[in-house]
C-alpha cells in the first residue's frame, strides 16, 4: 500500500528528508546529507533513497513526495502539485531566492526521475504570509514599485510557523491567539500571527531582509550598500556575494557562522562575543516590534535550530524582552515541546516540524 509520504527539504548546504505515514507525526525514516549546490543534488538524493531503504522504508510504500521549496512569490500561495509550468515558474523565481529556489528546481528535477509515476507536489515558505495585509506587504518606495515591478514583502519560514502556532495552540490548551513566533536557525525570522493568520514578518521580498542571521546581514541602512558601491567599487554580483555568503555571525566574528561554535569562541574572543550580542539584540528587536501589529500579544514562540534549544542565547533574547512584560524564565532546561513561562504572556520553545506540514498537504493533494 502506497501510504506514505517522502518529504524533501532542499537547503543552501543540505537535503533533508524524512517519510511520514499519511496522517503520522512520527517519522518512519528521517535522514541529513550534504548538498551544495544544484550539481550535487543527483548524489544526495541517491544518499536520501538509499538511508531511506537503510532506515527499513520499502520505496514501493511512497505514494507521494513533497519538497519544501523557500520562494513563491504571487504565483503559487499555497501547496501545488507540480508539473513542468510550475516548475518553471520556481525556476523563474531564482531571482528572488538565489541560494534556496535553483537547489530545490533541481531536486525535483531528479527526484521525478528517480521516482517515476509518483505524484509530487511543493509547499511553500511564502504562502503563510499570503495574508499580509497592505500596510505589511508595501514598502515605503515609489508606488510604481509595487503596482507595476511587483516588488512587495513576502515573507519566509511559513512552513515552520504553521507549525509552531499548531503546537502553541495544544500547549496553551487555547486557540485564537496572538502569537510572535521567532524561527531562529542558519536563516531567520520573526512573524506576528493573529488567530492562525500571518499579520506581519520581519523577513522582505527575498530572505535576506530582518534578523541577524549566520552569514546574511538582515537588515542595513541602504545608504551603506551605496556608499559601498560609490567608495569601492563594489556591484551587484559583489554586494550579492557579501550579503548573502559574508555577513551577519560569520561577517562580524571573522571566523564562524556556527552558533555552537562562536558560543565557545566567546570565551576568549571578543568578537565571537560581540556577534552572539548583535544577533540577540536583533531578534529581541524584531519580536518587541512585531508584537506592535498585534491587538494582543499571548505568547512568543521560539522554532528553529537555535531558538528550539535551551542555552545562553535564547536566554539571553529573552531577557532583553522584560520591557514589554516578558519575564525570563527561573531557568530553561525545557529540551524540545514546552512551556518555558505562563503568565499573561507565555513563552514557548517548539522542536521545527516543516516535514509534517508538508506531508498533510501533499497527502491531501494526492
Amino acid at each position: 500500500m502506497r501510504d506514505q509520504v517522502l518529504v524533501l527539504n532542499a537547503g543552501s548546504s543540505t537535503l533533508k528528508a524524512s517519510v511520514l505515514a499519511h496522517g503520522s507525526d512520527h517519522a518512519a525514516a528521517s535522514l541529513t546529507v550534504p548538498m551544495h549546490g544544484p550539481s550535487e543534488a543527483a548524489g544526495a538524493l541517491k544518499l536520501v533513497l538509499a538511508g531511506v531503504a537503510a532506515a527499513g522504508v520499502d520505496l514501493g510504500s511512497v505514494g507521494a513526495v513533497g519538497h519544501r521549496v523557500v520562494h513563491g512569490g504571487s504565483l503559487f500561495t499555497r501547496t501545488t502539485l507540480l508539473d513542468d509550468a510550475v516548475l518553471q515558474g520556481i525556476r523563474d523565481l531564482a531571482r528572488l531566492a538565489p541560494l534556496h529556489n535553483p537547489v530545490a528546481a533541481e531536486v525535483i528535477t531528479v527526484a521525478q526521475q528517480a521516482l517515476p509515476g509518483v505524484p509530487q507536489g511543493a509547499a511553500f515558505d511564502t504562502a503563510f504570509h499570503a495574508t499580509l495585509p497592505k500596510e505589511a506587504h508595501v514598502y515605503a518606495l515609489p508606488y510604481e514599485w509595487y503596482s507595476e515591478w511587483k516588488y512587495r514583502r513576502y515573507g519566509f519560514h511559513g512552513l515552520s510557523v504553521t507549525w509552531a502556532v499548531e503546537r502553541a495552540a495544544t500547549l496553551l490548551a487555547r486557540d485564537e491567539l496572538g502569537l510572535v513566533v521567532a524561527h531562529l536557525g542558519a536563516g531567520c525570522s520573526v512573524s506576528a500571527v493573529w488567530h492562525g493568520r500571518s499579520v506581519g514578518t520581519s523577513m522582505g521580498m527575498t530572505p535576506l531582509e530582518g534578523l541577524v542571521m549566520a552569514t546574511r546581514a538582515g537588515s542595513v541602512d541602504s545608504g551603506v550598500l551605496l556608499a559601498a558601491q560609490r567608495d569601492h567599487g563594489l556591484d551587484v554580483a559583489g554586494l550579492e556575494d557579501v550579503l548573502e555568503h559574508r555577513s551577519g555571525l560569520l561577517g562580524v566574528s571573522g571566523r564562524t557562522a556556527d552558533m555552537r561554535e562562536l558560543l565557545d569562541l566567546a570565551r576568549s574572543d571578543e568578537r565571537a562575543a560581540l556577534a552572539i550580542a548583535i544577533f540577540e539584540r536583533s531578534a529581541a528587536a524584531a519580536i518587541a516590534a512585531a508584537a506592535t501589529t498585534l491587538p494582543r500579544l499571548d505568547a512568543v514562540v521560539f522554532t528553529g535550530g537555535i531558538g528550539e534549544h535551551p542555552g545562553p542565547v535564547r536566554a539571553g533574547i529573552i531577557g532583553r524582552l522584560a520591557s514589554i512584560g516578558i519575564r525570563a524564565p527561573d531557568e530553561d532546561p525545557v529540551e524540545g515541546d514546552g512551556v518555558l513561562v505562563t503568565g499573561p504572556v507565555a513563552v514557548l520553545g517548539i522542536v521545527a516540524r516543516e516535514d509534517i506540514v508538508i506531508a498533510r498537504e501533499i497527502a491531501a493533494l494526492s
